[in-house]
């Protein structure tokens, strides 16, 4: 069994065209991505793309590139496409790393391999971080997550859950673990191979949530509470400032 990282990296984004490659701190976006990757130590580490200026960036800061289809939907389905073109082995453990988050935690991304390697009943592990305001969680730009008693996912939502009808929403009670979903994701390679050819379910389209398929279709979601709190990706030009800000970048 290989540890794997790839890095789904696309040029177009709703609100920040072009994003990966714009730089910080003398680096492109998708480089400082790379460069916290292969702390990691892993047996790889791969960049896969369906566009070629992001390859030969890439190629240029010493990445392994996976060229990809342009159609894929999300960055689950273009992990799926380079795993089979690599033939990785099925029990491989492949962490989705994306390549708009140039200050994701190294202790994550090990932790959340490790998460998957040593619960062999799941089929994809992924990360938490505690709510501490009710703000948080009446947000519906954040999403939630719930858990049983053995850490698996029961249900993902952007919706306030759990709800504690004699509370909400005067306050956040103090005995109810309210958790937002950290998008963080290790898979066996096995269930990615198999991925493709789960349609999109009905709650998947609803809520907006990828990881929706993988329940509906019966698999089972490890959810372990992050070792390092985890800094918000580059969505926005604002983001883009904060987080170059952070790497000693003052340029705007």
């Amino acid at each position: 069994m290989a540890k794997r990282i790839i890095i789904p990296a696309r040029l177009k984004s709703g609100r920040l065209q072009g994003k990966i490659l714009l730089p910080i701190a003398g680096k492109p976006m998708l480089q400082h991505v790379y460069e916290r990757a292969i702390q990691c130590d892993f047996d790889s580490v791969l960049v896969a793309t369906d566009d070629e200026s992001i390859a030969e960036v890439a190629r240029g800061f010493g990445a392994e590139v996976c060229m990809t289809s342009s159609l894929h939907p999300t960055g689950t389905d273009r992990l799926a496409e380079a795993v089979i073109k690599m033939d990785y082995d099925e029990d491989d453990i492949i962490v989705n790393v994306q390549g708009d988050e140039p200050l994701i935690p190294v202790e994550n991304i090990q932790q959340v391999a490790e998460n998957l390697q040593f619960n062999p009943k799941a089929s994809v592990a992924t990360l938490c971080e505690p709510l501490h305001s009710i703000e948080e969680v009446m947000s519906p730009n954040i999403v939630k997550v719930v858990m049983d008693k053995m850490g698996m996912a029961l249900y993902f939502s952007r919706a306030p859950i759990p709800w504690e009808r004699s509370e909400f929403p005067k306050q956040l009670p103090v005995h109810v673990s309210c958790y937002r979903h950290v998008g963080m994701y290790a898979y066996r390679a096995s269930f990615l191979q198999s991925y493709a050819q789960l349609g999109p379910s009905l709650i998947e389209q609803w809520e907006g949530l990828e990881q929706l398929r993988v329940l509906w279709n019966g698999g089972k979601i490890h959810v372990g509470i992050a070792e390092q709190a985890t800094l918000p990706g580059v969505d926005t030009y604002e983001d883009l400032i904060r987080v170059r800000r952070h790497l000693g970048d003052l340029s705007e």
